[in-house]
């Protein structure tokens, strides 16, 4: 039996780390509080001129140079994000030029926290299928173009000029999203192999457009004409808006109740997942998925503690870093799990 198997895996940040300490000289905010609700202690924001597709194609670059392949074996590309380069076209195309792929399909797609978990059911189908041989996943955000603040030098360490305490007082409307996120891309090298117990081995995904509005970004859209205008912007509708208590619930109840239907579709019990790698959106809903599965810490993984919310970057981050650590063992059985806006969320069962 064919099976998909991930053969490289590579990831980059922002050129800047921002700590909790950094931000609080633009939000009233402190390390204390962002850590208290979140777990965060530091992102990474990008420097002004780097593109979502940009982090993309130096992670993909590091993941094919970890997959030890030429960059011409790759046939297919998809390229999870919902922060694009321009509305379109999306970046699938634009990382392909940059990595002088040539001219193999490029697809888009937004499933936002679980793009990466989507994206692996798609290189899943189009191998198995016979339509690719060896495909490159990307998941890669810029959330800094969502920030309320223009002060990047400042907050860089690269000005003395702060805001002014109006100006703080306005930014801090946002705190409790503007703490969260991140800048990174993470890519993965996926390949055919003709082996049955390795590779891919299952999927779970549902979506429910009921609670779309939970966690949305309520502007810039082709439900308004023009579609981005003026009041838009001082209303402060480009940020995003989020239902911290519903997302948290859904979170809390859905990925747990996912993780278990697929196990027991493929036969499997939660004992059986040697690691979970969650979407790294907040440690603390992390930390409630683990205890509602039961699993110890050393069949956990978690790393938003660096990185902050990177949304499609953060499954491929933290699976890369597991398997440059040594934390994946060959023949350990991985669980992904993530839920994000949509609202959509999934779990994949990979076998190393």
């Amino acid at each position: 039996m064919a099976r998909t198997q991930i053969i490289g895996s590579g990831f980059v940040t922002g050129e800047h780390r921002v700590t909790n300490d950094a931000l609080g000289r633009l939000l009233n905010s402190s390390d204390e509080w962002v850590r208290e609700r979140t777990g965060i202690e530091a992102r990474y924001f990008v420097e002004k001129g780097t593109t979502t597709s940009d982090l993309g194609a130096r992670a993909a670059e590091r993941a094919i140079a970890n997959a030890g392949i030429a960059k011409e074996e790759i046939d297919y590309v998809i390229f999870a994000t919902m922060t694009p380069d321009f509305y379109f076209p999306g970046c699938g195309t634009l990382l392909q030029t940059k990595l002088g792929l040539g001219a193999i399909p490029a697809l888009d797609i937004r499933q936002q926290c679980t793009g990466f978990i989507y994206g692996l059911q798609v290189a899943d189908a189009l191998t198995r299928s016979g339509l690719a041989k060896t495909i490159l996943l990307v998941g890669a955000e810029i959330h800094s173009g969502f920030m309320p603040w223009n002060e990047w030098d400042y907050l860089f360490g690269r000005g003395d000029v702060g805001p002014a305490q109006e100006q703080i007082s306005h930014y801090s409307r946002f705190r409790d999203r503007a703490v969260l996120f991140g800048d990174a891309a993470g890519a993965v090298i996926l390949r055919r192999i003709e082996e049955e117990e390795r590779g891919l081995i299952g999927f779970a995904i549902h979506s429910d457009g009921a609670s779309a509005k939970d966690l949305c970004l309520p502007a810039v859209g082709f439900a308004f004409r023009p579609y981005v205008d003026q009041a838009q912007l001082d209303d402060n509708l480009t940020f995003p808006v989020m239902n911290g208590q519903a997302v948290f619930r859904a979170a809390m109840t859905r990925m747990p109740a996912v993780v278990r239907e697929l196990c027991a579709a493929r036969g499997l019990t939660i004992d059986d997942i040697d690691l979970l790698i969650a979407h790294q959106a907040n440690l603390r809903i992390n930390e409630g998925v683990q205890r509602t599965l039961g699993l110890s810490d050393s069949r956990v993984y978690n790393n938003v503690q660096r990185y902050g919310n990177t949304t499609a970057a953060t499954i491929p981050i933290a699976l890369h870093e597991c398997r440059e650590s040594g934390r994946i063992k060959p023949g350990a059985l991985v669980c992904f799990v993530g839920l994000g806006a949509g609202l959509h969320w999934g779990c994949a069962l990979w076998r190393a």
